[in-house]
């Protein structure tokens, strides 16, 4: 059994849609197995099965547990589903990695082996820019030759050209965002400085970060507690944005924030092997 048209298909819808799934291929039989190499299914978050066969409950268990951690983590790996007989061969326990490969016992019958490579599949990163500044729109630029989903929201009366974005808002009240990981920008540079950073403040991100003076940050400060908001989330924004390159032109200004960005993406994962575990 090889991959059919529908779990490709499907495959193809989910990507372009920005949604979470693993794609799960077996890649080696031995002995007596349901599912045969090249067969694929299609899992989701949820831990549905939505497309495709991978075989029935000898290997499904080890599957379903490899595609959780795999959309947690971002990282593939390989499983290989073996009888106890021959795992105790290889001198390996049912929940042991080696060499990349995690391993699980085959308690069915059929006693044979099955490896299925589980790959996540997940949205790219979206970077959130309020504003319409030159650091704003070279951001977006430069974001999007990296990977990243740009949404630029900024009141049209602002935008002197058309941004370099996948989604353009007019103000400052994006919607319909995906669940992918989340960076946020303030790039107002005195245009609704604090009307953007409260709207910011109210996305949920792994990074906020506002282009502007700590003196300035500061004085905002007062003005966004004053109506509401919460100072311990206005206290986590990160304030001139940026790693301290020196930078000084737009570009050089946009470039240090998508450094700074670049290390929180990145943080940790290049301490994991494939299949999760650190070297």
């Amino acid at each position: 059994m090889t991959a059919t048209p529908e779990v490709l298909d499907l495959a193809a819808q989910l990507r372009a849609a920005e949604e979470s799934f693993v794609l799960a291929t077996v890649v080696r039989t031995v002995s007596v197995t349901a599912a045969k190499a090249g067969a694929k299914a299609i899992i989701r978050p949820d831990g549905w099965i939505v497309a495709g066969w991978i075989g029935g409950g000898c290997a499904r268990g080890a599957v379903l547990k490899a595609a959780r951690e795999a959309l947690a983590d971002g990282c593939p790996r390989m499983v290989s589903v073996q009888p106890e007989n021959l795992l105790a061969e290889l001198g390996v326990k049912a929940g042991e990695i080696r060499e990349g490969v995690k391993f699980a016992s085959n308690m069915c019958p059929s006693k044979g082996t099955m490896d299925i490579f589980v790959e996540p599949v997940l949205p790219h990163p979206s970077l959130l820019i309020f504003g319409a500044s030159p650091v704003a729109m070279s951001l977006a630029a430069q974001a999007r030759q990296l990977g990243y989903h740009v949404t630029l929201a900024a009141p049209a009366a602002d935008v002197a050209a058309e941004p370099d974005a996948h989604v353009i808002v007019d103000g400052f009240a994006p919607r319909y965002l995906n669940e992918a990981r989340r960076f946020v920008v303030v790039s107002t540079q005195g245009k609704g400085d604090e009307a953007a950073l409260r709207a910011a403040l109210a996305i949920k991100a792994e990074y906020h970060a506002f282009v502007g003076s700590r003196r300035k940050m500061a004085s905002l400060r007062e003005k966004l507690v004053a109506g509401g908001s919460e100072a311990a989330a206005i206290d986590r924004v990160k304030a001139p944005a940026g790693l301290d390159l020196g930078a000084i032109t737009p570009e050089e200004i946009a470039m240090s924030i998508l450094a700074e960005i670049t290390v929180e993406r990145r943080r940790g994962q290049r301490t994991k092997n494939p299949a999760g575990s650190k070297d």
